[in-house]
């Protein structure tokens, strides 16, 4: 049997056993379950984003634990089993990957994704937004909404014009603000900016989580170092004038 074969079918018949002899796993369901995987995939998504790969290796085993617990309650309820988890997707990736198991000729990575969101809808799917998970971060939502819109046409053609749409949002944005309009509207013109951005971010091959991310990273990281000058000079912030948080604050760009 191949090495990886073996893993799994251990990792299978360990959650086997847990589910029996384990209190704690007998205890779990689905429900339970659900938010314990989302802060599995937060702890990889941390891991990728510090390029730990140690540390992807470790989250990545979490998730495929989870995977396999919730394919095993399945098989308790007499709903599905792992074998049809597998199979599943592995039919769905044949039938999604006709220019590889079939016929179909393809140009490139976007006429692949072209041909996905087709297929989808040939699948039953009514709309090619029915995919997007309600529940995602509204950034991650945004950006997903925009790349399946892309997958079936409905995008511009240049950067150069989602760029001015931008610019539009923005002005838009700050007449309604300049006005006094009342919050709500406001709100609509702030979303319609954010969403602009992370169109553009497409057009530069810019991951806007990634980014933004990474700045809150940034951000901390300085921001702790003027916490910790401050305290050095026997200072509090709060006693701190502007001036010289940002004295300090230039020292941390410097030293990041």
């Amino acid at each position: 049997m191949r090495p990886e074969l073996e893993a799994f079918e251990r990792l299978v018949t360990i959650i086997s056993e847990l589910r029996t002899e384990c209190p704690w796993d007998r205890k779990q369901t689905i429900e339970s379950l659900r938010y314990l995987t989302i802060e599995e995939t937060y702890e990889l998504s941390d891991a990728i984003i510090d390029n730990d790969l140690e540390e992807v290796k470790n989250e990545l085993g979490d998730l495929i634990m989870h995977v396999v617990f919730y394919a095993q309650i399945g098989f308790e309820r007499g709903a599905f089993s792992i074998t049809d988890v597998l199979n599943g997707v592995c039919d769905k990736l044949v039938n999604r990957h006709p220019h590889v198991y079939g016929d179909v000729d393809v140009s490139d990575a976007e006429e692949v994704k072209r041909n996905w969101e087709q297929i989808k809808l040939k699948e039953g799917k009514k709309s090619v937004l029915q995919g997007v998970p309600k529940s995602l971060p509204a950034m991650v939502k945004a950006n997903r909404i925009q790349e399946k819109a892309r997958g079936v046409g409905f995008d511009w053609d240049e950067q150069a014009q989602v760029w001015d749409k931008l610019k539009e949002e923005l002005q838009e944005l700050q007449d309604e603000v300049e006005s006094g309009a009342p919050k709500a509207k406001v709100e609509d013109e702030f979303g319609d900016v954010l969403f602009s951005m992370i169109n553009y971010s497409r057009f530069i091959d810019v991951n806007p989580e990634d980014a933004l991310e990474r700045t809150n990273r940034k951000f901390i990281k300085r921001f702790q170092y003027l916490e910790q000058r401050a305290n050095e000079q026997g200072k509090q912030l709060a006693d701190m004038t502007l001036g010289e948080m940002e004295s300090i604050w230039e020292e941390a760009k410097t030293a990041s």
